[in-house]
């Protein structure tokens, strides 16, 4: 039916399918070579006994060239007994005679070389190939070309194909009474069957749809018989048949093409050959012929659906079709279904339900939500339900019919259409004549059809299974997908605003996944119920943060998300339920989505207030919350949700610090550059709260509070260099540092020194010797800029960078340092600590440099010998208070003497 570059993708498959059908045979030919040597020396030894059962689905087939039994797996331990013969008219030779005799055991037969297998094997299978590929071809030459009439073209193909099929039977009866043992390998009997099949499934097919030489009825049931002579033969020949039929069945349509589609004509016949492929796999047990038949069958929903006018009938016809036979052959344990252990989930059965809601999907997807297509959707969701109901191996598909549902809707709420009502009540002026339109109503109708079967069959599910996979499953589903309709019905009516009525809707669902909850937790222990149970738990926190979302403004869903999680932190306490705890992690990864998606909580609303604004209240009650669900989470283990809502506490206690800072430093416009107070505030603080982290880790030993106040120790660091003392440094750039005492550099310079100094001596002992002297020398740092800029303060005024510098502030700054340097050795010595003297070394170390290297060569005149003066009588009475004061309080008293007796 479909011209084109179709063809080349069909000449590819049926080539490919060859070459797989010859590597199959290829095996089970070696299979029967080493049997057949084995065989003799294995028939005597054991009692006869049956082959070992198959299993569900066979993984890989077993090719059989006559209708004889099938071979047991090779090499069988010596325990198992021998296989049965492989044919009744084959005896093997005595044992006896030949162990008497003394005779050697017979020598397994060599492996076929390149030759034998060029010869015997891959001429005969592309001479198949050429036989099924020239009878497509020459219908198509024969329609082009005009050569023959069309009663005459479908004549000489169905007597080709009567003469395939013919010549298929002969060889094989031919070969079943025959003592040769090269042809059987070759599966020539099974190439012409299968090229027959093939010309007579087009032969047909080409009489019906290109010509209509048949009507409906007669083209369904000749189409019915080739698809059963196709089972039936490949019941004879093997898996090799049955590859080439199903793809020569599947490609048949590309190649006997035609100009105008015919979905109707194509989809029937796709119904009948699935069945047939359907009843082989089930009957053999072969799951490639299963998988296979499926995503063939998958593919063949693409053609038409771009189209401009899709036909929906047909298309929903095939997918229903498809549906309902791989639930009633394929699904393990439904129907006629293989045989499966009771709380399995067998991968095929739920895949093919899946690919099957997949094709439907995307109908519905292209028709643009028709309403036909929606009905044949939910013809087939409810139809997976009903299945994994009663047949565990498919609750797979369980997973497959949600994510279906959801992107059907999803993508429902995302399509533009202006004509909608966006408000349940009544329509907006300027909009449209009606409320809702008949999309609108079908939709909500399938919302509640879907959102009460899952949530009903996920619940009533529980206990049925002694299996713990299929309740959790079922209750996974019955939980998300309520909630995702629910947000799907919301985004596309409400528009993602304000909703009472939504939220009145999912306060209902919370209620009903409380109770369920509750229903569950009282039930006896089964397999799964502690995990479905917890599931439902987070439905019912799910639903009332959904509730809270719907109906508060953007600032409020940041705090009642926030709360929530304290609240299911509380809960846990109550009900141990892991699950909890977890979620209330996860609510805590919202918020902070949330505040990394707007910062400032509710947009342009935040006020001019300083401190009381919303930052306080969307960054503040979230830290409270989080600190106190901490508290709670850690009554029972330190796992990852503790560390999870503990790093959520300390980044809002940050981030509200921070944005407060940046609120009140900037009058409340946030998007304007940082300045010199916006730096030293932020400073700071995050010393204080490292301080702060630094007490609280001896106490509770996390981790995170560990991690944290290194952290926030490196973010003050950084901020401090880069902010304090080159972005904002007074005397790089033109700032205004205020008034001379209580100022800029009080706030940016000398309280930041002082915090660091505590923060060094609260890590002493606990951290590195390395860490906390960093930390030591940066307030030592910082100290000594606040005394070089409060007299660059004294000289020039409010303004730093401006105006030159004098002698006398140069020889200010040499009595400064002195100064500083001689009161770092007073503390020294008063507290004994030996790093106040090394930082007043360093100090007066800076001092002595200076003086020879600026002083000296920049001051003249009395300030000259003042600045040498000073220093010199200075580092004198240091000299001295080393020796008479220091030393000689740490010396040890010399020993007594020792007197004779």
């Amino acid at each position: 039916m479909f011209d084109g570059p179709f063809d080349v993708f069909a000449l590819i498959i049926a080539i490919a399918a060859f070459f797989i059908a010859i590597k199959a045979s290829s095996q089970a030919a070696d299979l029967r070579r080493r049997l057949s040597s084995f065989e003799e020396v294995l028939h005597a030894q054991r009692p006869v006994q049956p082959p070992p059962l198959a299993p569900v689905w066979e993984q890989a087939p077993a090719t059989t060239t006559t209708a004889a039994p099938e071979p047991p797996p090779l090499a069988p331990e010596p325990e198992l007994a021998p296989p049965p013969p492989l044919a009744e008219d084959v005896s093997p030779p005595p044992l006896e005679a030949s162990l008497e005799a003394g005779a050697p055991p017979p020598v397994p037969a060599p492996a076929p070389g390149f030759e034998e297998r060029l010869g015997t094997r891959w001429v005969v299978w592309i001479g198949g190939l050429a036989l099924a590929l020239g009878g497509f071809f020459m219908v198509r030459y024969s329609i082009e070309a005009g050569l023959l009439g069309p009663g005459v073209r479908v004549f000489l193909s169905g007597l080709f194909a009567l003469a395939l099929l013919g010549a298929g039977e002969w060889t094989r009866r031919k070969e079943s009474i025959s003592s040769l043992q090269a042809l059987p390998i070759a599966n020539i009997p099974a190439i012409l069957t299968a090229a027959g099949t093939a010309v007579a499934f087009a032969t047909i097919y080409a009489a019906y749809a290109l010509y209509e030489f048949l009507v409906p009825a007669t083209a369904f049931v000749l189409l019915g018989l080739v698809a059963l002579g196709t089972l039936a033969a490949a019941l004879l020949h093997g898996p090799a048949l049955a590859g080439l039929g199903v793809v020569g069945a599947f490609v048949t349509p590309i190649l006997v093409s035609s100009g105008k589609p015919e979905y109707w004509a194509l989809y029937v016949y796709l119904a009948i050959v699935t069945a047939a492929s359907f009843g082989l796999a089930r009957i053999r047990l072969w799951r490639w012929l299963a998988v296979t038949t499926i995503v063939f069958a998958v593919l063949w929903t693409f053609p038409g659906l771009d189209a401009a006018e899709l036909q929906v009938a047909p298309h929903a016809f095939h997918v229903i079709a498809g549906f309902l036979l791989a639930a009633l052959l394929v699904v393990c344990g439904f129907m006629f279904g293989p045989g499966i252990d009771d709380g399995e989930i067998e991968p095929v059965s739920s895949s093919a339900l899946g690919a099957y809601l997949f094709g439907a999907m995307l109908i519905v997807l292209s028709s643009g939500h028709a309403d036909l297509a929606l009905l044949a959707f939910t013809l087939l969701v409810a139809g997976t339900l009903f299945v994994a109901w009663r047949a565990p191996a498919a609750t797979g598909a369980l997973g497959a019919a949600a994510a279906t549902v959801f992107i059907v809707f999803a993508e429902w709420a995302v399509r533009a259409n202006p004509d909608m009502l966006v408000l349940p009540g009544g329509a907006m002026p300027g909009i449209g004549p009606t409320a809702t339109g008949s999309a609108v109503t079908l939709h909500l109708v399938m919302a509640a059809i879907f959102a009460a079967g899952f949530g009903i069959a996920g619940f009533l599910a529980q206990g049925r299974s002694n299996s713990a996979i299929i309740p959790v499953v079922w209750s996974a589903t019955a939980v998300a997908m309520p909630i995702a309709i629910l947000v799907a019905l919301y985004a596309r009516i409400a528009h993602l605003d304000r909703s009472i009525p939504f939220a009145i809707v999912a306060v209902l669902l919370a209620a009903a996944f409380g109770a369920a909850t509750e229903a569950l937790a009282r039930r006896e222990t089964r397999p799964g119920i502690a995990i479905s149970t917890a599931l439902f738990a987070t439905g019912t926190l799910g639903a009332m943060a959904l509730a809270l979302t719907f109906a508060l403004d953007k600032g409020w869903l940041t705090i009642a998300l926030a709360l929530m999680s304290l609240g299911t932190a509380w809960i846990s306490m109550q009900r141990p339920i892991p699950f909890l705890r977890w979620l209330a992690a996860i609510l805590a990864g919202l918020v902070t989505a949330r505040i990394a998606y707007d910062p400032r909580i509710v947009g342009d609303a935040v006020g001019t207030t300083p401190i009381f604004n919303w930052l306080l209240w969307g960054y503040g009650v979230p830290a409270a919350s989080f600190w106190a669900a901490s508290i709670f989470l850690r009554r029972r283990a330190d796992d990852a949700p503790l560390r999870m809502v503990e790093t959520a506490a300390i980044l809002f206690t940050a981030l509200l610090a921070f944005m407060e800072i940046r609120h009140f430093a900037t009058g409340g416009r946030m998007t304007v550059p940082p300045s010199l107070l916006e730096f030293a505030l932020q400073v700071c603080i995050t010393l204080a709260m490292a301080i702060g982290l630094e007490r609280l880790r001896l106490r509770s030993h996390s981790i995170v509070h560990n991690v944290g106040a290194v952290v926030l120790t490196a973010i003050g660091g950084l901020i401090s260099v880069f902010g304090l003392l080159i972005m904002e440094n007074p005397l790089l750039w033109r700032i205004d540092v205020g008034g001379a005492v209580f100022n800029l550099l009080l706030l940016g310079y000398a309280l930041p020194a002082v915090l660091m100094l505590l923060l060094s001596y609260a890590v002493v002992g606990e951290r590195g010797k390395v860490y906390a002297n960093t930390i030591a020398a940066g307030a030592l740092v910082f100290a000594l800029a606040y005394v070089t800029l409060e007299i660059r303060r004294f000289y020039h005024g409010p303004i730093l960078s401006t105006g030159p510098t004098t002698g006398a502030e140069q020889y200010t700054y040499s009595i400064g340092w002195l100064a500083f340097g001689v009161a770092l050795l007073g503390v020294g010595i008063l507290v004994n600590s030996e790093r106040a003297r090394l930082a007043s070394a360093a100090v007066i170390a800076l001092t002595i440099l200076k003086a020879f290297v600026i002083d000296m060569s920049t001051l003249t005149g009395v300030y000259r010998a003042l600045s040498f003066m000073c220093l010199g009588v200075v580092l004198v009475a240091i000299g001295w208070l080393y020796q008479r004061i220091l030393f000689r309080r740490q010396a040890a008293p010399p020993p007594a003497a020792q007197t004779g007796t």
